[in-house]
């Protein structure tokens, strides 16, 4: 049962400037660090970080780990349809009609090679495998969240289909003396958004590689998509904006 002190705690927490403009700056699904959300609320990092551990103990914000550093979150889409709600009923007394903007961080390496397609380990990362992993989540061949990942009846055909060898790589998860996850969520470097790992990510990135779709750069993690791929990915992993 929500009790009224809740609601004025909740309240309260998004009465402050720097944690409003923490919580807006998440509200495009990124994983930031406590350094990244201080620079947007011109705070301190120790200070930021005081009000995210507020934030995480309200429920509103999670905290994850991947590596040696820590990334916050918006807890759920109930958190972020709260924030649009509040957003819609306040306008700027000066500039009432202007939308509200909150600086947006540059994240992950400069290179634009890099930050489009890279290898992670061995793994795609960068925008094209976070795009293609919201396909395939949109499409319902595979669940991933930051507590795991599970591929769909679907998802095993589809991938089959396009020469994913998922026996290889079920036996290498499953294996004794490996550590491998079949299918595990990985939090993007520079989108700070999901894309596959684990044994599953490993074979899907050797698949692209064998039909030709990807090509490795020389010296570099960064990967570069063919013609084929290209036209191949544009119809097989359709999204909302271009690839």
């Amino acid at each position: 049962m929500v009790s009224i002190s809740a609601i004025a705690q909740t309240a309260s927490l998004m009465g402050d400037l720097a944690r409003a403009s923490m919580l807006i700056a998440l509200m495009d699904g990124r994983a930031l660090t406590a350094t990244e959300l201080a620079r947007i609320a011109s705070i301190a990092p120790q200070t930021a970080s005081g009000h995210l551990g507020r934030l995480v103990d309200a429920g509103l914000v999670v905290r994850e780990s991947q590596g040696r550093h820590r990334y916050h979150r918006l807890a759920s889409p109930a958190v972020a349809h709260m924030i649009e709600s509040i957003m819609a009923l306040t306008t700027d007394q000066d500039t009432p009609h202007a939308p509200l903007r909150s600086a947006v961080p540059v994240t992950g390496p400069r290179d634009k090679a890099l930050r489009y397609a890279r290898t992670c380990y061995d793994h795609l990362a960068g925008q094209l495998a976070v795009e293609m992993t919201d396909s395939l989540i949109k499409s319902g061949r595979i669940e991933l969240s930051s507590e795991g990942g599970a591929l769909t009846d679907e998802g095993d055909r589809f991938l089959r289909s396009l020469g994913v060898d998922l026996d290889a790589a079920r036996h290498r998860a499953s294996s004794r003396g490996t550590r491998r996850v079949f299918c595990r969520p990985c939090l993007d470097w520079s989108e700070r958004r999901l894309h596959i790992g684990g044994a599953l990510g490993a074979a899907i990135c050797q698949c692209y590689l064998d039909n030709g779709w990807i090509r490795r750069a020389a010296e570099s993690r960064a990967v570069s998509v063919t013609p084929h791929g290209q036209q191949a990915i544009r119809e097989l992993f359709p999204h909302d904006g271009p690839y």
